[in-house]
């Protein structure tokens, strides 16, 4: 298991602490925040993989902080705790991101299942014929918790997609062998279908590309350049999306 930056909020100072030294006997890195605003202090200039989010805290509500915390993370991945039936509150959190909401009292194995549960999980292909820019996502993907495959072209990424069955493609428009909208039909015409993120450097010039492959239902687009966060927060997206359904 990946160790992991993990924030607690939470003004039960007992508790708060006992769940901060759980998580570091598990080999994770935990931060303590007894209360909203020192929870917003500690996310501005930093970024958590997790959030433990108590709702009743003295000065504003976690699902106030919670709410702020998203407008400065939109990627920020919050679990609420509760030891009240707040269900309005509860609703609004979880309608805006909130992974879920463990009751208190709760086992502290709650905890450890609920950092399992939201571990980055699963084999992203990222397909691109950039040395730099394949080498620099692989690096971040993979500091991120996922397993990353390259393609140098678009021939390769078929190939690495029959043989090692990804469950997310980032695709490159612009490859040599194949272009990206030949592979996804191809992969379309071998029922090989996945999870596609278009990447491109050339939104003018691919605009017919870009919009037929949307027209066909590709999970999202970016143009390069990009903020690394943007590609995370689509495969984030796409995870939990996949979470959802999974449920249903």
């Amino acid at each position: 298991m990946k160790p992991m930056d993990i924030l607690i909020v939470d003004d039960d100072r007992d508790l708060a602490d006992a769940i901060g030294e759980a998580l570091e006997m598990e080999g994770h890195r935990p931060t303590i925040a007894y209360s909203g605003t020192e929870a917003i202090e500690k996310y501005c200039g930093r970024s958590f993989d997790l959030t433990f989010m108590d709702v009743k805290l003295p000065d504003i509500n976690g699902v106030e902080t919670f709410m702020t915390i998203r407008e400065m993370d939109s990627s920020a991945r919050v679990i609420m705790m509760t030891g009240y039936r707040i269900e309005q509150l509860l609703a609004q959190a979880t309608d805006n991101g909130a992974i879920k909401v463990l009751r208190k009292p709760f086992a502290m194995e709650e905890i450890l299942t609920s950092i399992d549960e939201v571990q980055p999980s699963g084999l992203v292909l990222v397909a691109d014929d950039d040395p730099d820019f394949a080498e620099s996502t692989e690096h971040m993907l993979a500091e991120h918790g996922y397993d990353v495959l390259v393609a140098r072209d678009g021939a390769e990424a078929i190939e690495k997609v029959i043989s090692s069955s990804p469950d997310i493609l980032v695709l490159d428009l612009r490859m040599p062998v194949m272009h990206g909208l030949d592979v996804y039909l191809e992969l379309k015409k071998r029922n090989l279908l996945l999870p596609i993120i278009i990447v491109t450097a050339y939104a003018r010039e691919e605009g017919d590309a870009v919009d037929a492959l949307k027209s066909l239902a590709v999970t999202g687009c970016l143009f390069k350049p990009f903020e690394p966060e943007a590609l995370l927060q689509a495969i984030d997206d796409i995870e939990r999306e996949r979470e959802r359904d999974a449920k249903k």
